[in-house]
């Protein structure tokens, strides 16, 4: 039968892709390279032998970890290495910036105790169910899904079959986000949803339709999500909904049938905090951590919210644009697009042994008649980014146990042609703190994708001048 052909969604302007084009912008008119401010001795770097890549890719084939795709991260085999050459022994695991859980799932698979913070509510999601991935019935979920295919074939190929859900009323993209016919496959969906009780069950569902549904709409990550048409990619008249949603659950299916018929696993406890890290001292005591293992944002404007959008409206934790901009001013380091107007941002803290201050001064030199386009729109938002560096090794001072180590992988960043090692900038603001630097390591000599520079006559010059690189700064709680 022909299938109902339902409203196209209303279309005016989309804000991750006009920040996308914004970006783009941006990049024209950035200066090309120029000089840097001296650079000081580099301390305690080496190439990081002691660790695998990073590089989160091989998380897309593996048990658990590829239930969520993510565009961040770092790998399960990293974070194995650290806890096998750190935490022998079971104790208390940490991550501030947990992102969909390949930290807290690792560590609890091996009995440690498990603390994650997230402040995108998607992505705590994702944590919540993954980490009790065990406590699912593979059959219960197996039964479910022959429901949903039941329920979606009787009512998808019914011409007289109208949806009872709707699209999020307050979600607004430049043009219709799904075609009519994948719209009414949707929505289809969205009724089997409803009929489901409230709890992990229910969630597991509606986390494997949010972790499939930018693949049969009009738009896609590249790595900003953005319009297929603007990436020279076809838009999607018609898709198998069903089927994505199917193959999903079919994955989580096995993987938790795949833990059941495992050896046990040692008991662990686990915490996801859905909050900025900031908030800590509301959830956790002082010196209460024997590892922590993250990867904050870096400081390259990837725009976490705008870039989940979808997300968070389909799954109704936002309702408009209003809702998102508390996630947004209260994302670790900000975002260009929330400070770059402000009066300048000066560092709250001193450094004199660094050249942070003179890379941060030169950075504002550049380019003043670009305005917020300039050296000083991106000077405000790396001093921004520093003072929750700052901040955030002050929380770690506090929670770590005497003797505690953290691992934090970060990336090094180039703005407006001034490279910007946060890595070191790291290990000295941890340092003042009165942390120990241990270690900077570099496992990854060149990585790819940083929007600030992305355009192809900027990255040819980035290639010739100076590269991004992805490190390991490994820090300890004196005592």
């Amino acid at each position: 039968m022909s299938e109902t052909v339902a409203p196209t969604p209303i279309s005016s302007p989309d804000a991750a892709t006009a920040d996308a084009e914004e970006m783009s912008r941006v990049s024209e008119q950035l200066v090309m390279f120029a000089p840097e401010a001296p650079a000081k001795t580099k301390k305690k770097k080496r190439d990081g032998a002691s660790f695998s890549d990073p590089a989160f890719a091989s998380n897309k084939s593996l048990p658990i970890h590829r239930w969520i795709p993510w565009v961040a991260g770092y790998s399960s085999k990293f974070v194995r290495d650290v806890l096998r050459q750190h935490l022998s022994e079971p104790g208390v695991v940490l991550d501030p910036f947990a992102g969909v859980g390949t930290t807290l799932v690792e560590a609890a698979r091996r009995g440690h105790h498990v603390i994650g913070f997230e402040i995108n509510p998607y992505a705590a999601l994702a944590c919540r169910v993954k980490l009790n991935a065990r406590t699912l019935d593979p059959d219960m979920l197996s039964t479910t899904l022959a429901a949903l295919r039941e329920f979606y074939s009787e009512r998808v190929h019914d011409a007289s079959y109208s949806p009872h859900s709707t699209p999020p009323e307050g979600f607004r993209t430049r043009i219709g986000f799904y075609s009519p016919r994948v719209l009414r496959k949707v929505l289809t969906v969205q009724d089997f949803i409803a009929t489901l009780n409230a709890g992990m069950l229910r969630d597991t569902v509606r986390l494997a339709f949010a972790a499939t549904m930018i693949q049969y709409s009009n738009y896609s990550y590249e790595p900003s999500l953005g319009t297929r048409q603007g990436a020279g990619k076809q838009n999607i008249d018609d898709y198998g909904v069903f089927d994505a949603v199917e193959a999903k659950l079919t994955e989580i299916i096995e993987d938790v049938r795949a833990l059941h018929e495992s050896a046990s696993q040692p008991e662990s406890e686990s915490l996801i905090v859905n909050d900025s890290f900031f908030s800590y001292s509301e959830h956790m005591e002082g010196a209460s951590v024997d590892l922590l293992i993250t990867s904050p944002p870096y400081l390259n404007n990837y725009h976490y919210v705008r870039n989940t959008r979808p997300q968070l409206y389909w799954l109704d934790f936002v309702t408009a644009p209003k809702d998102t901009k508390p996630l947004e001013h209260a994302n670790f380091g900000k975002y260009w697009q929330t400070v770059r107007g402000s009066v300048p941002v000066s560092l709250q803290f001193d450094l004199p042994k660094s050249d942070i201050a003179e890379r941060l001064d030169l950075l504002r030199t550049l380019n003043p008649e670009k305005g917020v386009y300039g050296g000083g729109g991106w000077a405000n938002y790396a001093a921004t980014y520093f003072n929750d560096c700052y901040r955030f090794a002050e929380a770690m001072q506090i929670v770590l146990k005497p003797g505690g180590e953290a691992f934090i992988v970060v990336g090094n960043s180039i703005l407006q042609g001034v490279n910007m090692p946060v890595d070191e900038y790291l290990g000295q603001i941890a340092e003042c703190i009165g942390l120990e630097l241990v270690d900077i390591s570099v496992p990854r000599k060149t990585r790819v994708g940083n929007s600030i520079i992305q355009s192809d006559v900027r990255v040819g010059k980035a290639k010739k001048n100076q590269s991004l690189y992805e490190a390991v700064v490994h820090l300890r709680r004196p005592g």
